[in-house]
């Protein structure tokens, strides 16, 4: 089967691909040589997900999914979200985003937090199919650990003493919000 991943992030694609069946050929955007922004205007993860992916869908006639994923802080209201990409604004910056979270949890205590992916299929079927991983953690004092991307640095899963940052990519695949998702709709596509 011919899957595009509606997604211009190779880390993503490094994440997911040893997680799918051998049988899926997985092209990303660079592949199929779209480098456009892909609108995301939803207010929820979810119906980011499905907004790219029916996008890219509708330009390439090619079964289709995407994902949306979010870092959600107690403390924070649940911020910062569905804004987890740009938070600390439209550069999409890391560092700036992890500067912006450690200074809003200043002098706070209670770090909860929870990592959340959603992925949207489309072009299988007559209506979208969706998958989600959740995985519990909290957020560290200072950044830890040079892998991974994103709010890896700061994020502890639950159960354990290193930041995804500090895991190895086989590691955190065992365990991440991603992988969650993603072993979900893996297990859909081998039983359909």
């Amino acid at each position: 089967m011919r899957l595009v991943f509606a997604s211009q992030n190779r880390h993503k694609m490094e994440e997911i691909k040893p997680l799918l069946p051998a049988s899926i050929e997985l092209l990303c955007l660079p592949d199929l040589g779209f480098t456009d922004e892909i609108p995301e205007t939803s207010p929820t993860l979810a119906g980011n997900a499905l907004q790219k992916a029916q996008f890219i869908f509708a330009k390439f006639k090619t079964p289709c999914f995407a994902d949306d994923t979010g870092l959600e802080i107690a403390a924070l209201d649940g911020r910062p979200g569905v804004y987890s990409a740009r938070y600390a604004g439209e550069n999409k910056s890391a560092d700036d985003n992890i500067a912006k979270v450690l200074a809003e949890l200043s002098g706070i205590e209670n770090r909860n937090a929870e990592f959340k992916t959603v992925i949207a299929l489309v072009g299988v079927g007559d209506t979208p199919l969706f998958f989600e991983g959740v995985v519990k953690g909290t957020i560290t004092r200072e950044k830890q650990g040079t892998h991974g991307f994103g709010y890896d640095p700061v994020f502890k899963p639950e159960g354990y003493t290193r930041t995804f940052a500090e895991m190895t990519l086989q590691e955190k695949n065992k365990l991440s919000h991603r992988a969650r998702a993603v072993k979900k709709f893996a297990d859909w596509v081998k039983n359909r």
